[in-house]
């Protein structure tokens, strides 16, 4: 059901859905059919890259450029790899490289060389930091991270501790996006009083590596020294619930959080293992970066209605 909305899934689990941002500056390439859009995506351990991201990036530019080829690379989580991606797109004559980095800093080396080749760029879902990106389209991440600490505050409420304390697996901290989520968090939870008893910055968003770091929790903390639990997404809640259950704690009675709607998180969530997760359709962001990117090939300009707003840097930033 409804109820002020935001859905409510069984076992009192939450499922959010957040609109999608999206920024750009402007820009384009020479006219003319036949041109080559390069799709870069950071790793295919999250589930939504090869379900959902590639498919519809591809059906999208497919569905407005049929003959506009494209070269799809997936990195694996290795920031090296992804510039050795980069630069065979652009030997391969890249008009348009559209990139979900791994690392939001080196990646700027990508931008610096497309740059050298008049070959715009867009940032897609992860901004890359200290660039000059012509596009960046993602969501509102900031806002992710404040209403997990918001529907985590409640949970905690509705177990009796609502000022915790919790832990937080706050994601890979060379993703930008990881920052922002934490620091919507973070917000969320010191506006509300919650206390955060152990906070780790989880690399490569790695479920293991979670279940490691809430493992080392509940060694410092003990089992009852916890309340509830800032996973930054479905992943990562995953390896927190099974350090708890490892260590003898019951799931339900600690709050989690998470991101992604993953198929995993759902099934937690319906057996109030976990309490809630954030739902960003990849659908709009892909289909997004897509029209920009045909946009870009093409020499076209990119509609206002797309990017209608300028961000601190001097970008457009609309809401879809």
């Amino acid at each position: 059901m409804l109820r002020n909305g935001v859905k409510l899934w069984g076992a009192g689990g939450i499922l959010v859905a957040l609109t999608m941002l999206a920024v750009g500056c402007g820009g384009g390439n020479d006219n003319g059919g036949g041109k080559t859009i390069a799709l870069l995506l950071p790793e295919n351990h999250t589930p939504r890259y090869e379900a959902a991201d590639r498919p519809d990036f591809e059906a999208k530019v497919k569905e407005l450029c049929s003959d506009c080829k494209i070269l799809y690379s997936n990195a694996t989580q290795d920031a090296a790899k992804q510039q050795n991606q980069a630069d065979a797109a652009l030997t391969q004559g890249a008009d348009v490289m559209v990139v979900d980095a791994v690392d939001a800093g080196s990646a700027g080396s990508i931008v610096t060389k497309a740059k050298a080749q008049d070959v715009p760029v867009v940032s897609y879902d992860r901004l890359i930091t200290n660039s000059d990106v012509d596009y960046y389209v993602s969501y509102d991440n900031a806002r992710v991270g404040k209403l997990q600490g918001d529907t985590l505050i409640k949970g905690l409420k509705l177990v009796g501790h609502p000022t915790g304390p919790v832990v937080m697996t706050a994601g890979d901290p060379a993703d930008n996006n990881a920052k922002l989520f934490k620091s919507g968090a973070n917000a969320a939870l010191k506006a509300g009083g919650v206390k955060i008893a152990k906070s780790y910055d989880t690399p490569g968003w790695n479920a293991d590596k979670a279940q490691n770091e809430m493992q080392q929790a509940i060694t410092a903390l003990g089992n009852n020294g916890f309340y509830g639990v800032l996973a930054a997404n479905d992943d990562l809640a995953g390896g927190d619930i099974a350090a708890m259950k490892s260590a003898g704690i019951k799931p339900s009675t600690r709050p989690t959080t998470g991101q992604d709607a993953t198929v995993a998180g759902l099934q937690r969530i319906l057996t109030g293992e976990q309490y809630m997760t954030v739902y960003k359709a990849a659908k709009p962001e892909a289909g997004a970066a897509a029209e920009i990117a045909v946009d870009l090939a093409k020499g076209d300009s990119v509609p206002s209605d797309l990017t209608n707003q300028r961000s601190t840097t001097g970008r457009r930033t609309s809401r879809r």
